[in-house]
Order: structure tokens, then sequence, then C-alpha cells
């Protein structure tokens, strides 16, 4: 008999055909109210999970006394309680790996976008106000060069650094739980504390998971810590920073922009001060958002469901003491 999963996440045909080949699946196709109500009554039933952006917590995860696997199509396991899931020897998985490099261009992008300019004078050009050539008063700021800041020094770390020092020649510091060798050999780079790191870096950089310790880690305190020069860039999630801080930095002209692909609360608010702010840059989180990577996200999630349903090791399992030997 196959076993029973509720997927909350849209797969493409060929992943879908794969899954039902395996599994009973159930789909819930939207997680607006009606949706929620459908997926708590698949809950009784369900082995497996499979979807994203939904936090799945304990007084909802006690209505699925059957469960054994959750494959999460995310890299942050954020909307998770690890703790309660490896008591129930509940495997957890993630889809890391494969975003890496569309999350780190993104990042990329934002650098660039916020260096240069470019929405605020594209809206410009857009609005008819491009009526003589540009002075002083519209010039952006150089790239190539200038020292990248990376805070959190993982996968999308070390893609981000990659792409500085090799393509922009870009001299690059980051500051970690500890310093690494390897990197710094690989990309030239240089071990900082993080007031350290505050202080001398263009771009400062985010790209670490959201945890206990990271909440709240870049504050006031940090913001006052950067030049006017600095341009902040955030791809990790929202909750790292202090948003109230970030505004207020941003107006008093503590630091020159902002690139951000994640906030506090998702979707922004459209009333946010964010929006009013000409040297901001926000992206509605698209760190991995491609045809390409969403797929390939998708399908390693797939194959981590099957295989644990299986009883076997999945490939990306978070929390390693939930596994039966």
């Amino acid at each position: 008999m196959k076993k029973q999963v509720v997927l909350y996440k849209k797969l493409s045909p060929a992943l879908m055909a794969r899954l039902q080949e395996h599994a009973e699946v159930t789909l819930i196709d939207s997680l607006d109210a009606e949706g929620l109500a459908r997926l708590r009554a698949a809950l009784p039933h369900a082995h497996g999970l499979l979807g994203a952006s939904l936090k799945l917590d304990a007084q909802l995860l006690d209505l699925a006394p059957n469960l054994e696997a959750i494959a999460s199509v995310s890299v942050g396991v954020d909307n998770y309680d690890i703790d309660y899931l490896t008591e129930r020897r509940i495997l957890l998985t993630n889809t890391p790996d494969v975003l890496t490099e569309t999350t780190a261009d993104t990042g990329f992008a934002l650098i660039l976008a916020t260096a240069r300019r470019v929405v605020e004078l594209a809206n410009m050009v857009r609005a008819g106000q491009w009526q003589r050539n540009i002075g002083p008063a519209q010039f952006g700021s150089d790239v190539h060069g200038k020292t990248l800041g990376i805070i959190g020094m993982g996968r999308i770390g070390e893609a981000l650094a990659q792409r500085g020092h090799f393509g922009f020649g870009m001299p690059v510091i980051y500051h970690s739980h500890s310093p690494k060798p390897a990197v710094e050999q690989r990309f030239n780079a240089q071990y900082r504390s993080l007031p350290e790191l505050l202080q001398q870096a263009d771009f400062v950089c985010l790209t670490l998971p959201l945890t206990a310790e990271t909440e709240g880690l870049i504050g006031a305190q940090q913001f006052a810590q950067m030049r006017p020069e600095t341009i902040f860039i955030n791809i990790s999630r929202g909750k790292v920073v202090d948003e109230k801080a970030l505004i207020e930095a941003l107006r008093a002209e503590q630091i020159r922009a902002a690139g951000l692909d994640v906030f506090e609360r998702e979707p922004l608010d459209p009333d946010s001060p964010l929006l009013q702010l000409d040297n901001v840059v926000a992206t509605p989180h698209i760190g991995s958002a491609t045809h390409e990577t969403r797929e390939a996200m998708a399908g390693c999630a797939v194959n981590n469901l099957l295989a644990a349903l299986a009883g076997e090791l999945p490939k990306n399992l978070v929390n390693v003491r939930a596994w039966k030997d």
C-alpha cells in the first residue's frame, strides 16, 4: 500500500507523476483559509509532507500521528521546530546546493543595482524626467575594486565571494563562527570580527541563516559602525536585521543604500517606509526564483521525501539525530 503524502506546493507534471508513482498524494493548491482547513483534515492520515512557506508548529503537527518525514522546498528551516521533530523522530529535509549559485546571482544583482542606482534612475527615465545629461546628483558608486564584506561564509557566501573576487577584483573580508582557511586561500579572503567588518567593508552582505543567535544580529549599534559610503545587502532572512534601525540608518545617511530581498514580514507592507526611500532596492524574496532552480529544488525535495518514506537515509537530512539506525 502506498503511503500518504500531503503536498502543499504545485509540482511540474513530471515531478508530480514521479511522486504519485510511489505515494498517494493529496494536493493543497492554496494556503488560504480553505486550503489550510483541507491541510488540517489531511494531516491525520499523512506519512509525508512536501512544500514551503508554511510554518509547521507542534500544534499543527500534533494532528499528524503517522508523520514520518517533511521535505521542505527551501534551504532555510526556520519554519520548523527541529527539537520537536527530532523528539518525534520525524525526518526533516531541505534543498541546499541547488539554489546556491542562483541566490548568489541575486545578491550580486542587488550589489550592482544599489551601487549604480539602477532602479531609481530607470524610474526617472520611465517618468520622462531625463531631459539633460545626468550630473553628480545622479552618479553612483563603483563596484570593482571595492571591499566586499560577507557575514556568514557558507555555500552562498562562498559563491558571492567568487563573483566579487574573480569577477570584480574585490578584496573579500568575512565574518563567521570561525576562520575558514580554504576560503581564505581560494579568494584571498581575510577573517574579521563583526565590528571590524562593519567598519571596513564597502558592501556588507548578509548570507547567514536565521537562528536564535542571528535574530536581530544587525541593529542600531551595528549600523552606527558602518561608514556613510557603505551599501547594505540582505539575502539571508529579514529577521536577522532590526528593520526600524535600518530605516533610521538610511534616513540619517549613516549608510548609503540598501538592497533587500528579505524582510521582517513578508509580503512587505505597501506602506513600509522602506518603499519611500530612493536609496532602497527591494525585491520580493526572489533569491532562488528562476524556472531552472525552482524545478531543481522541487526535484531535490521529492527525492528526499521518497527516500525517507522508503526507509532510506535522505541526502539532505537536517535533524540527523532523528534518524533511526
